[in-house]
């Protein structure tokens, strides 16, 4: 997996400064995609990649849209020249299209970054929502909770989250059923 090394030092390069909790958040994200790449088969790298960088469109000098799943993709498809289809898992992780269509960015998210569908949308979400702000790895529940509990009732993320809830547990759920899971 030659590739992870270049998304780490990206992911750090861009977050670790500015946003040290994001960056923790990314990489214990980053940690748990390279715990189950021998799931993933072909998928693993590119998997593996988009974990590290998921979140990079937080970075305050990436910030354009509203949407940090959008900019993330667009500043690694159009800066970083990352493949094509991290670019894509980035866009989508953990159900972004929901939050991007309550911000009207939705049609602009799916035309430039077509869903990847599947084991890699469905390994994104299970990395990205078992592990906390700090980087540590916690329960699927617990991490939902986590996040509604920092935004307003009503707000796009309380209401977004609320929404894709169940659609997050079953992609959790579904990678922990794998023959040869090993939680990480």
């Amino acid at each position: 997996m030659e590739h992870v090394a270049w998304a780490r030092d990206l992911a750090e390069a861009l977050l670790a400064e500015t946003l040290p909790r994001r960056w923790a958040h990314s990489q214990g994200v980053g940690r748990k995609a390279e715990s189950i790449a021998h799931l993933l088969g072909d998928n693993a790298e590119s998997v593996t990649c988009a974990a590290w960088l998921h979140d990079v469109g937080y970075a305050p000098s990436l910030v354009r849209s509203g949407s940090h799943a959008l900019d993330g993709a667009r500043y690694l498809r159009d800066v970083a020249n990352a493949d094509d289809i991290i670019c894509r898992l980035v866009a989508h992780h953990s159900y972004a299209i929901v939050e991007a269509g309550r911000r009207g960015l939705a049609a602009e998210l799916e035309a430039e970054f077509p869903p990847v569908g599947g084991l890699p949308d469905h390994a994104m979400v299970y990395c990205d929502m078992t592990t906390s702000p700090d980087g540590e790895t916690v329960d699927v529940e617990k991490r939902l909770q986590e996040i509604a509990s920092r935004y307003e009732p009503g707000s796009i993320v309380a209401d977004t989250i609320a929404e894709v809830s169940p659609r997050i547990v079953d992609s959790v759920r579904m990678i922990t059923g794998m023959p040869g899971f090993r939680a990480g």
